[in-house]
């Protein structure tokens, strides 16, 4: 029986998924260069999805494409993590707050809590982190606002790729997951959203000291 090609899009979506993991797991560190031949190889495809996934992942802010230095992992810095933080400390508490007052499941949240305890790796830990936050605000009944915070969720998971390279925190970050979860199920919208605002402001502040500015000036009221 003949095989049928795999269409360009899949291609590029497998393309798209296989540098993102790569970049948010450490293995692509900032600053390095994304040459189109050499990951053609890697994935076993030509250089056409290729191309195609880096222009998506410069759009969603991990990759910089230069017309003189080609494309390269995305540097972070400390105002990048400040832009990044920013947006997360103005939304990610509030969504908490109305996932909790609806009464929206925490399941995959406690999944995800449960799978980063049991990580074998920083790899395993750090997309475990990733997809408890996500559950954590999601459900949280407007569309649009957990739409705004997954366009910063790559970006906040390269700042905290860094950060962990530089000074592991997994044991503290994960004591906070823990009472962020607890507050949460026991419906405590209010103390959740503010234990959200805690973690997250103390994460960038330990690891980027000179991009504090903004973020102590909120209270997780957003």
């Amino acid at each position: 029986m003949t095989s049928v090609p795999t269409p360009i899009p899949s291609r590029t979506q497998y393309v798209l998924e296989g540098i993102k993991h790569r970049i948010l797991t450490g293995q692509l560190t900032p600053g390095q260069a994304l040459v189109e031949t050499e990951l053609a190889a890697q994935f076993g495809v030509s250089k056409t999805p290729v191309r195609e996934a880096l222009k998506t992942l410069a759009g969603t802010g991990l990759v910089v494409m230069n017309q003189y230095k080609g494309v390269t992992v995305r540097m972070v810095d400390a105002d990048m993590a400040r832009e990044v933080y920013d947006v997360r400390l103005l939304l990610e508490p509030e969504a908490l707050r109305r996932a909790v007052r609806r009464g929206a499941s925490l399941a995959a949240a406690r999944d995800a809590l449960t799978r980063s305890d049991r990580a074998t790796d920083t790899a395993e830990r750090s997309l475990a982190n990733r997809e408890f936050h996500r559950a954590l605000y999601v459900c949280c009944g407007n569309p649009l606002l957990g739409r705004m915070l997954d366009e910063v969720r790559d970006q906040a998971a390269l700042v905290s790729a860094v950060a962990w390279a530089a000074d592991p925190s997994w044991e503290r970050e994960a004591d906070e997951h823990r009472e962020i979860l607890r507050l949460a199920l026991d419906g405590d919208a209010d103390g959740a959203a503010s234990a959200l605002h805690a973690h997250i402001a103390s994460f960038v502040q330990r690891a980027f000291p000179e991009a504090q500015g903004e973020a102590q000036g909120e209270d997780g009221r957003a």
